[in-house]
């Protein structure tokens, strides 16, 4: 049975049995924000309104969930000071999935069972369009057999991510504020309840496309679940949904590995490092080999610079 740093699996230990559930309160704060977002929106459309959903939700996707939360707090693929940690993971939990606890648990409970031999139609994205929505955006599954789940204690004892963790639906609130008085409530429809219904979506269908079908480069022998990358959506989701190259190499923090294949979270990260704000940014050739990693297309095998002589093809 396959473990992780944070998931630790025994014999009894079963990704594939459980059921799903509904999760009332998540599923209220989905719904809740969803007819407020959608129908204020179609009530008050204008340029400004426009421009305050897509700089706050570039912020908050962008900066917060591909850079702060995955990049940097559950995957630790580069360092950088404290102040801006929390700045960077703040901008995630803006987001609206969880606090940053609760999304290291999502994670890592997710990435442990994809790379168990079976898993739960749940963590592979496996139902139809709709079931999976719902059962993503207004569900969680309960495993009859779950593994023993530890956040490290930099993250678990943290005051501030202790914080974040119990607040995270009230840290809409001072969002709001400030846009209440840049904009009256139609900057608050947009910048908030507009934007974490399509950040709450969005996400959603990337991990659901990103993990049935498409291009893949990368193949890890005895998963149950693998990652396939979606170039149409690599600019709006920070590099994020060069999916097959996250499973292949999920320490890393560069995502477009391959010319032609745009991160701009990467972008950001390189900038970040020529200021003195980010350092020790961990890349595949920098990583340990993976036994179980299979490079499956022919066509990919001498054109990247990054990934020449990493692995053979095979």
């Amino acid at each position: 049975m396959i473990s992780t740093a944070r998931v630790q699996a025994n014999a009894a230990s079963d990704a594939l049995a459980g059921r799903v559930v509904w999760a009332s309160i998540r599923s209220f704060w989905t719904a809740g924000m969803a007819t407020a977002g959608v129908g204020g929106a179609l009530a008050t459309v204008s340029v400004g309104n426009v421009l305050i959903f897509l700089v706050t939700t570039a912020a908050t996707i962008g900066l917060g969930h591909s850079i702060g939360m995955h990049r940097l707090l559950i995957h630790r693929s580069f360092e950088c000071p404290k102040w801006l940690e929390y700045g960077l993971v703040w901008l995630g939990v803006l987001v609206g999935m969880a606090g940053p606890i609760g999304m290291i648990r999502t994670h890592d409970m997710r990435d442990w069972a994809q790379r168990q031999a079976a898993c739960h139609d749940y963590f592979g994205h496996r139902r139809g369009f709709w079931t999976d929505a719902w059962w993503q955006m207004h569900c969680r599954l309960i495993l009859r057999h779950p593994p023993r789940f530890r956040v490290e204690a930099r993250v678990a004892q943290d005051p501030v991510y202790i914080w974040m963790e119990r607040t995270w639906m009230a840290q809409q609130l001072p969002v709001a504020i400030l846009l209440g008085w840049i904009g009256g409530a139609d900057a608050i429809i947009w910048g908030v309840a507009l934007r974490v219904t399509v950040s709450l979506t969005g996400h959603w269908m990337v991990g659901h496309f990103a993990h049935r079908g498409g291009h893949q480069t990368w193949r890890v022998e005895g998963a149950a679940v693998q990652g396939h990358d979606l170039p149409w959506a690599a600019l709006i989701t920070f590099g994020e949904s060069w999916h097959g190259n996250h499973h292949a190499f999920p320490g890393s923090a560069r995502l477009g590995l391959r010319p032609g294949e745009p991160d701009p979270g990467w972008w950001v990260l390189r900038g970040l490092e020529r200021c003195g704000l980010a350092w020790n940014l961990v890349t595949p050739e920098t990583l340990a080999r993976r036994p179980e990693l299979i490079r499956i297309d022919p066509a990919d095998r001498h054109d990247c610079p990054v990934l020449k002589g990493l692995l053979p093809g095979r």
